[in-house]
């Protein structure tokens, strides 16, 4: 009989619960016998606070990011919230005892800090031996990941390895295997084949406007700006799970002067990646990892503080992206670029040399051999 392992997330919607499903695909592929049991934590023990956390969530980055930037990783609310932590996880460990008791998984991974502090709270109050990974979606590692139960650590790069051992982690258990993706982003695709399917020119410039899994960011004015662009140009818009914006797009469809392919929760975000140009987006840890493997060089535009700030910051830093301060400069930035055809090889060869592809299947065959 197969290892059993636990995936834990949290919000159905994230870039938590993209990487536990590539990684539960490599499980699969390497071992078919392998049970995985992909949760999302929070749901499963509190749905009603899910609810009212996701809502809040979603308001506060909306209307008030700067709240967040400050919230996020400050060590002052850190304290703050560590009695209301330690609360909610004695709350949880019933529901929490009966899972484990019932599926007795023979290892745990834990793409989110949530799960990940309760599975580590839980094995040091019951004295539990049971292989737990951690595995980072962002660039910067925040203080709520900081647990002694943790066996392993999988960053993205060894710079976010480095904040995590200057917290006390032993460096022994950093392992730099990058954001776990879909094995379909490794693939190299044909793409004339895919132009030809979507209806796109192949020999203009073409794209891909963004905004995660959400649909955030000022993509309406993104649009309306490109499709004014004197340049000939083809646009992507990837509208995620907002409903309001693909509706906006949709009744505008046909008054665009623009080549504009408009997709809601697109599943073929690979071959979109593929055959880009250039993507605009906010850098949130997945849509990163995605663009880097395809070496796709990235455009970025109003990035959440916080997480996605610290990711700009170390796309930046890399190379592997420009930021934009306003939709305008976004269509100023992309027309330059067009123009710097060395400056774009550069960015493509600097995201292809960062990228880590096969992280889901390096933690895949990580699990399975420490959950022995």
């Amino acid at each position: 009989m197969g290892k059993k392992i636990l995936l834990l997330y949290i919000s159905e919607d994230s870039g938590h619960h993209c990487a536990t499903i590539a990684i539960e695909r490599a499980l699969k592929k390497i071992d078919p016998g392998v049970e995985a049991l992909n949760i999302n934590s929070f749901n499963y023990t509190n749905p009603i606070l899910e609810k009212i956390i996701n809502r809040t969530y979603m308001s506060v980055v909306k209307r008030t990011p700067e709240l967040w930037g400050y919230l996020y990783d400050n060590p002052k609310v850190m304290k703050q919230v560590q009695k209301l932590r330690d609360m909610i996880h004695h709350f949880n460990t019933g529901k929490l005892k009966t899972l484990l008791e019932e599926f007795k998984p023979d290892g745990v991974i834990c793409t989110q800090a949530f799960p990940c502090g309760l599975i580590a709270d839980y094995k040091k109050t019951f004295n539990l031996n049971i292989p737990l990974i951690g595995v980072l979606t962002d660039y910067a590692p925040h203080s709520y990941w900081i647990f002694d139960k943790v066996d392993k650590y999988i960053v993205p790069s060894p710079e976010t390895g480095r904040k995590l051992i200057d917290n006390g982690i032993d460096p022994a258990k950093i392992m730099p295997y990058g954001i776990p993706i879909d094995a379909k982003f490794q693939q190299s695709q044909d793409k004339e084949s895919i132009c030809k399917k979507l209806f796109l020119d192949p020999k203009a410039p073409i794209i891909l406007i963004m905004g995660g899994t959400q649909g955030l960011g000022p993509i309406k004015e993104l649009v309306a700006l490109f499709d004014r662009s004197p340049l000939t140009l083809q646009a992507i818009v990837a509208s995620g799970t907002n409903k309001k914006l693909y509706r906006w797009l949709e009744r505008r469809k046909r008054r665009f002067k623009k080549k504009m392919l408009i997709f809601n929760f697109a599943d073929n975000i690979e071959e979109l990646m593929q055959v880009s140009t250039v993507i605009v987006t906010k850098p949130g840890g997945i849509t990163t990892a995605e663009a880097l493997a395809k070496g796709l060089p990235m455009l970025i535009i109003n990035p959440l503080p916080g997480q996605e700030a610290m990711n700009t910051k170390f796309l930046l830093k890399e190379g592997a992206a420009v930021k934009a301060g306003s939709p305008s400069d976004a269509v100023i930035m992309f027309e330059e670029l067009l123009y710097n055809k060395t400056k774009l090889r550069q960015m493509s060869d600097k995201a292809r040399s960062l990228s880590k592809p096969d992280s889901a299947v390096k933690i895949a065959k990580l699990i399975l051999e420490i959950a022995a």
